[in-house]
C-alpha cells in the first residue's frame, strides 16, 4: 500500500497514512484517461449553435425572373445558400454532444487519475481542515505553509462551507466535495490538497 505524508493545518507532519492500494496504487491507464476527459469536455457543450436554411430565411417566395429567355441562370428564389442573404446550406444545427462511457471504464480512469498524483508525489494529505468562519486569509496561509504548485485543488469529504468559501476566490485554487471529484480537475491541477476524512470516502466508493 503506498504511505504519504499526513499534515495538520500549519503544515507540520503529524504522521504518514497508508492509501488504499486498489485506489491510489494502480498503473495509471493514458488512454482510458484521456477517454474520460474526451467524454468530460464534450458534454460540457452546449450545442445551440444554429443556423438557418433556405426554408427558414424571410423572403424569397417569388421566383426572381422568369427561367427562360434572360440569358441569366435559372434561379427559383433569392434565398437559395448561392445569394447574398441565403439560407446556409450546411450550418450548424442545435444538437446534444453529451455521451457516456461504461461504467468500469470511468471508475478506471478516476483511479488512474487518483494513483497519478501518488506517482509523481502531488498529493498533500490533511488531518483536518476546518474554519470557524470563512476567512480567504486563512486559507492562504494553510496554503503557504504547505508544498502545494501553482494550481490546487482542495478536496473536503463533504463540502465545508467555511473551507468553500475561504478558497474559491483564490487565484489558481479550487474547493469541491469528495462525491465530486473527477478525472479533468485531477488532471488540470498540480496539486491535489485532501483531508483524511475525503480519502476515505473515496476508497468507500472505488476500492
Amino acid at each position: 500500500m503506498p504511505k504519504v505524508a499526513l499534515y495538520d493545518m500549519s503544515g507540520a507532519q503529524v504522521g504518514e497514512i497508508e492509501l488504499n492500494d486498489s485506489v491510489f496504487g494502480i498503473k495509471p491507464n493514458q488512454a482510458v484517461m484521456f477517454d474520460f476527459v474526451k467524454m468530460q469536455l464534450a458534454n460540457k457543450r452546449v450545442g445551440t449553435a444554429s443556423s438557418k436554411t433556405r426554408a427558414e430565411v424571410r423572403g424569397g417566395g417569388k421566383k426572381p425572373w422568369r427561367q427562360k429567355g434572360t440569358g441569366r441562370a435559372r434561379v427559383g428564389s433569392s434565398r437559395n445558400p448561392v445569394w447574398t442573404k441565403g439560407g446556409v446550406a450546411f450550418g450548424p444545427r442545435p444538437r446534444d454532444f453529451s455521451y457516456r462511457l461504461p461504467r468500469k471504464v470511468r471508475r478506471l480512469a478516476m483511479k488512474s487519475a487518483l494513483s497519478s498524483k501518488v506517482l509523481d508525489n502531488n498529493i498533500i494529505v490533511l488531518d483536518s481542515l476546518t474554519f470557524d468562519e470563512p476567512k480567504t486569509r486563512l486559507m492562504v496561509q494553510t496554503l503557504k505553509s504547505l508544498p502545494v504548485g501553482k494550481k490546487t485543488l482542495v478536496v473536503t469529504a463533504y463540502g465545508d462551507p467555511n473551507v468553500i468559501k475561504s478558497a474559491r476566490n483564490i487565484p489558481g485554487v479550487k474547493p469541491i466535495r469528495a462525491d465530486f471529484i473527477n478525472v479533468y480537475d485531477l488532471l488540470h491541477y498540480d496539486t491535489l490538497l485532501i483531508t483524511r476524512e475525503a480519502v476515505a470516502r473515496i476508497e468507500e466508493v472505488f476500492a
